[in-house]
Parts: C-alpha cells; structure tokens; sequence
C-alpha cells in the first residue's frame, strides 16, 4: 500500500509544478516538451549503461501510442488553465479516473465491491460540485466550461488507460523501455507544435521543464510499480480522490482561489469516497 501512498504525493506535486509553470505566464507546449524529452534521456541513458537496450515490439508500440496521448491530454490540461479556474480543470483532469476504471472491468475483468462503486459514485458527484461554480476568473462557462472540462476528463482517462495496459499485455519488466518511448514522442510532437507555433523558448521555461523531467522519472517508475501490485478499481479511485482533495485545499489555501459552498461540501464527499474505495 505504500505505493499508493508515494504515487497520491507524486502525482499531486506533478501537477502543481506545471500550475507554477501557467501562473508565471511560461508557455505550457515548451514546458510539456521539454519535460518529456529530459524523461526520455534520462531513462535511456541508465538503459544504455546497463545494457538492458532489449525490448519486445509490443513496447515500442505501446510507448509510441500513449506518447500521443500523453503530449495531448498535457497540451490540453495546460490550454484549459487559461481558460477556466485552476480548481476546476484539475478536478476534471484528476476525475479522470473513471475511464480506466470502467474500461479495466469491461477489457480486463478488474473486480469493484459494492462500496468501491458508491465511492466511485460519491467521486463523480464531487467533482459536479467542484466544478458547479466557474469563479470571476474563467473566461469560458455553461456548456463551453462542461465541454472542456470533459474534453479534459476524458483525454486524461485514456492516458491511464494506456498506463494500466501495460500491466495486463506482460510488459511489467520492460516498462521503462515503454516510458522512454512514451517521453521521445510526446517530446517530438510537442516539438513540432512549438515549431509551428513559432515561439522561442525562453530560459526559465526551459529550466522549469528540465526539474519537472527529472521530476517525472520518478514519479512515473512508482506510479507502474504500483499499477504492477493494487487493482486499478483500488488505484484510480483512490489516487483521484486524494489528489483532488489536495489539489482543492492547495487552490485555496496556496492559489488563493476561493472554494465555494458547494465546493466545499465536494471536497468532504471526496474524502468519504476514498474512505469506501479503500
């Protein structure tokens, strides 16, 4: 279970660190691109020196394939903090939990008690509740905000489903091979979008994409090594959750983004949820 723990801490700090990166007005596809490529070095160059460069297809295929998911669902995740309030594209972006869940008990067979399915049930409505109230700041709202915000869920949810594929194709022992694929293609298409955008990174972009990188081999290698040992009916509702509790309490005790009533009320039944996943 400690896996789970460090993989909840990682994946929220991940998160924050690109929410830095929007706040200080830092070009999210340089940001992005940057961090998958010094991913993919820096797994590549332990793979070279010890001489484990020995792979099956499936991985390459499998690292090429989420790759494009990966760079997407970023690319997207970092468009919508401009638009919306930080709260509520993270909620979605963490919410996103429910696609891999229901795609592994309908690909895979992964069980869910009754209790881990009125907690998944309490999640979806705390996320309606967190994301009910737009705030001042949003630039998009009604149907426009609802879209994104799915838009947001969804493409996050393939993601994982992508990471949770790995499990169940026997990749295990080859899933850094995988996150070295994963980190060239988001990196190179990231590239590319920059390139046709025609912006010049600048230093501290480029800084902030090289820590979050390095940041990100960690935090990827706990997060497969804990999908290799809990059910992912048991991971994703639990990691959703947690992080979208303190993604809250961080908006509004650090951002300084005002929760609501009905947020509020959100965060409390999250925390409930997470009590009946576990």
């Amino acid at each position: 279970m400690h896996w789970l723990f460090f993989s909840i801490i990682l994946d929220f700090g991940f998160v924050q660190l690109f929410k830095l990166g929007q706040r200080r007005g830092y070009y999210a596809p340089v940001v992005v691109s940057v961090n998958y490529l010094v991913l993919s070095l820096a797994i590549a160059i332990y793979l070279f020196f010890s001489d484990a460069w020995t792979f099956p297809a499936l991985a390459l295929y499998t690292g090429l394939g989420t790759g494009m998911v990966f760079i997407s669902s970023m690319l997207l995740m970092n468009h919508a903090l401009t638009l919306a309030p930080i709260g509520s594209v993270v909620t979605a972006f963490r919410m996103s939990i429910v696609v891999p869940i229901v795609l592994g008990i309908y690909l895979w067979g992964e069980f869910m008690a009754p209790t881990q399915f009125v907690g998944l049930l309490l999640a979806l409505g705390a996320l309606v509740l967190m994301t009910s109230h737009p705030g001042s700041t949003a630039q998009v709202r009604g149907i426009k905000a609802f879209g994104l915000l799915i838009a947001v869920c969804l493409c996050q949810g393939i993601s994982h489903t992508c990471l949770r594929s790995v499990h169940y194709n026997g990749l295990d022992p080859v899933y850094l091979h995988i996150l070295t694929f994963i980190g060239a293609t988001a990196g190179l298409m990231g590239s590319v979008v920059i390139i046709l955008k025609k912006h010049r990174p600048q230093r501290p972009e480029v800084k902030l994409g090289i820590f979050i990188g390095l940041y990100n081999v960690l935090a990827l290698c706990v997060i497969m090594t804990a999908l290799s040992k809990l059910p992912g009916t048991l991971f994703f509702p639990t990691l959703g959750c947690s992080v979208v509790v303190l993604d809250n309490l961080f908006a509004h005790f650090y951002w300084k983004e005002r929760l609501a009533r009905p947020a509020i009320a959100g965060v409390g039944i999250a925390v409930l949820a997470v009590l009946l996943v576990l």
